[in-house]
């Protein structure tokens, strides 16, 4: 990777890093507002379904269809979350699907790491952040993205994407201004519904890269590591169920079972109940049975390093921050 991707990369990550700090500070003092609080959790909310809804589940996996203009809006939602050009995420992301946990894979916590605790620090770190400065195993756009990067408007979302980080950042900044109308409170919109949001979203993307890649639960007979972590399902929007979307690339349900909570899928049934939505991709209870492993297959995670069936890409978290940042079909 060029130097000067790592460096905006570096800043990318930091920035937001050393923001939080600020924030937990004032925040200790008592030095926040309710308008910051609301401006943090609306601004992560509305960037993180960005992410899972419009990066992940319609573009990157064809979960369900919707307009183009709503296509383009949830793209330009998630390029505010600040993990690279919608078309850069996608292309990796279906890469990572189609070498799940095995060479090829941008950000497995599995390969190319020595054993030991110092082998799986080094997965975990690499799988959590350092994937992103470096251009081992990244994908190729016109390889794994080539639907995204063959549509013009998509194509022009992925090249500003430094003009939706800014305006990402500048939206929290003018709703506090106009609310207050002062500097401090466009500084609070900044600083809370700007840089430490994207601290936020970052780590919950990447957690999903890294923890649920290595701790959590598994139910299905599939060659990989993916697990479900129920303790990130909420802030993540549905997307810690992510061996249930191992499983299940195209299901826009991650959550499979009732108690699973996934706000994601929420939203896209509101989508499909007010016509925002069609061929909605859901899994049926018969065809989630028929995938379910045996127990001693789940109690050997061992086995599951050297996967047995090849994987072929398809048009089917998490991305890579800065300027930088497929799936078996079922």
């Amino acid at each position: 990777m060029p130097l000067v991707d790592q460096i905006v990369n570096l800043f990318a990550v930091v920035i937001p890093f050393l923001a939080t700090i600020l924030a937990v500070v004032l925040f200790w003092n008592r030095i926040v507002t309710p308008l910051d609080l609301a401006l943090l959790v609306g601004m992560y909310v509305l960037t993180t379904l960005g992410i899972t809804i419009g990066f992940h589940r319609l573009l990157t996996h064809r979960s369900f269809m919707t307009f183009k203009p709503v296509e383009y809006l949830l793209a330009i939602f998630g390029s505010m979350a600040v993990e690279g050009p919608v078309n850069t995420w996608v292309a990796d992301h279906r890469k990572h699907h189609a070498h799940t946990d095995e060479e090829g894979d941008p950000h497995s916590p599995h390969v190319g790491h020595d054993g030991g605790i110092k082998g799986v620090l080094k997965g975990l770190f690499h799988a959590h952040i350092g994937w992103t400065f470096t251009d081992h195993g990244k994908a190729e756009q016109q390889k794994y993205a080539k639907d995204l990067y063959e549509d013009r408007g998509m194509r022009f979302i992925s090249d500003f994407f430094v003009l939706w980080v800014v305006l990402g950042l500048l939206i929290p900044a003018g709703i506090g201004y106009l609310v207050t109308g002062t500097l401090a409170g466009a500084a609070g919109g900044l600083l809370w519904g700007g840089l430490v949001r994207v601290f936020f979203v970052h780590h919950i993307t990447f957690s999903i890269n890294s923890v649920c890649h290595f701790l959590g639960t598994r139910r299905f007979d599939i060659d990989d590591h993916s697990t479900n972590v129920f303790w990130l399902a909420l802030p993540s929007m549905g997307e810690a169920w992510h061996h249930n979307h191992h499983a299940f690339p195209r299901s826009a349900n991650h959550g499979l079972k009732k108690w699973e909570l996934d706000p994601s899928a929420w939203v896209i049934t509101a989508m499909e109940k007010t016509g925002l939505a069609r061929k909605v991709v859901r899994i049926s209870p018969e065809r989630q049975a028929e995938k379910l492993a045996q127990p001693e297959k789940l109690a050997q995670p061992e086995k599951l390093a050297q996967p047995e069936k090849p994987r072929t890409p398809v048009s089917g978290i998490g991305g890579a921050p800065g300027a930088t940042s497929a799936s078996r079909s079922d």
